[in-house]
C-alpha cells in the first residue's frame, strides 16, 4: 500500500497528469473557460460576501428604489446595483443570494450523488431481487413531476436551508442510481472484473476499487448536470415563498419581491436573472464538456 502514497505515488502521478490534460483542453474552448471563470468567480463572490461592507438587511426607506450608480451613497459606499423597495443594497443582497443558491445545490446534489451512486453500484452488480426492488422504486420516482412533488413536501414539513437541501437531494438520486446502473451492467462483463471474481475478492473491494473508480466521469456529469436542476429548482420554491423563508435573501426570493416594480425598477429583476442566468448556464456548459472530455471516442 505504500507504493500508493506520497508525491511520487503512480496514483499522485495519474491525478497531476489528468489536471493538467483538464486545464489545456479548457483552455482550447474559450467557451469553456468563459464558464469555469464565470462560475470560479460566481463561488468567489458567495465565499466573500460576508466581507462585503454593506449589510444586505439594513433597509434605508429615503434611499428605496434607487437605480444603479456609481456615485450613489449608500453607508459611504456607491450601491452599484441600486436598491429594492425597502432601501436595502442589492449587490450585497445578490452575494449573499448566490452563496445562498450554491450551498442549497451542493449539499443537495452530494447527498443525491452518494446515495444514488452506491445504489446504483450495488443494483448494478448484484442484479436479481435487490436490482428491482432499486429500479422499481427510480420508475415510481420518476413518474412523479418533480417541483409539484418538492412543493408538497415543502408545504407539509416546513421551508428552510436544510430541509430544502434534504428534499431535493432525496429526491435527486434517482437521476445517478440509474445511469450509474447502466454503465455497472456493462462493467460487470468485462475481464477485469471476472478477474477480480476469480482470485476470490469480495463484492465490496470489487465495487470500491475496480467498478467504481470506472464510472467516476459518469458520476462528474451527471452532478454538474444535476446542480443547475437542484439550483433552479431552490430558486422556484423561493419565489413561490415554499424556499428560504425571509429575512434571508434568496435569487428566487428576490425575483418574488420585484414582481410589483417589474417596469418602475428594472434592476431588481434583471440582475437577480442574470445571477441566477450565469450559474445554470455555466454549470450546464461545464457539464456539457464534462461529458465530451470523459467519452473515449472523442478526440478534443
Amino acid at each position: 500500500m505504500e507504493e500508493d502514497r506520497g508525491p511520487d505515488s503512480p496514483s499522485t502521478i495519474r491525478a497531476r497528469t489528468w489536471w493538467r490534460q483538464y486545464l489545456r483542453t479548457t483552455w482550447r474552448s474559450k467557451r469553456v473557460f468563459a464558464a469555469h471563470a464565470v462560475l470560479f468567480l460566481m463561488v468567489l463572490a458567495a465565499v466573500l460576501a460576508p466581507l462585503y461592507p454593506v449589510d444586505p438587511f439594513d433597509q434605508r426607506l429615503a434611499q428605496s428604489l434607487r437605480a444603479p450608480a456609481l456615485i450613489q451613497e449608500q453607508n459611504g459606499l456607491p450601491a452599484l446595483l441600486g436598491t429594492d423597495s425597502l432601501g436595502r443594497d442589492l449587490l450585497a443582497r445578490l452575494l449573499l443570494a448566490t452563496r445562498i443558491s450554491l450551498m442549497v445545490g451542493g449539499l443537495s446534489v452530494l447527498i443525491a450523488c452518494l446515495i444514488g451512486t452506491s445504489l446504483g453500484l450495488v443494483a448494478g452488480f448484484l442484479g436479481g431481487l435487490v436490482d428491482a426492488v432499486i429500479m422499481r422504486t427510480v420508475d415510481a420516482l420518476l413518474s412523479l413531476p418533480f417541483v409539484v412533488v418538492a412543493i408538497t413536501i415543502v408545504a407539509a414539513i416546513g421551508p428552510g436551508l436544510v430541509n430544502i437541501a434534504l428534499i431535493l437531494g432525496l429526491m435527486g438520486w434517482v437521476t445517478f442510481a440509474k445511469l450509474v446502473r447502466g454503465e455497472v451492467l456493462r462493467l460487470r462483463e468485462i475481464d477485469f472484473v471476472e478477474a477480480a471474481r476469480s482470485i476470490g475478492c469480495s463484492i465490496e473491494r470489487i465495487l470500491v476499487r475496480h467498478i467504481a473508480p470506472q464510472v467516476v466521469g459518469l458520476v462528474l456529469v451527471t452532478i454538474t448536470l444535476t446542480l443547475g436542476q437542484m439550483i433552479i429548482t431552490e430558486a422556484t420554491l423561493s419565489f413561490l415563498g415554499l424556499g428560504i423563508p425571509p429575512p434571508t435573501p434568496t435569487l428566487g426570493g428576490i425575483l418574488s419581491d420585484a414582481q410589483t416594480f417589474f417596469f418602475s425598477a428594472w434592476w431588481i429583476v434583471v440582475f437577480p436573472g442574470v445571477f441566477l442566468m450565469l450559474i445554470v448556464l455555466s454549470v450546464n456548459i461545464i457539464g456539457d464538456f464534462l461529458r465530451d472530455y470523459f467519452d473515449p471516442q472523442l478526440k478534443l
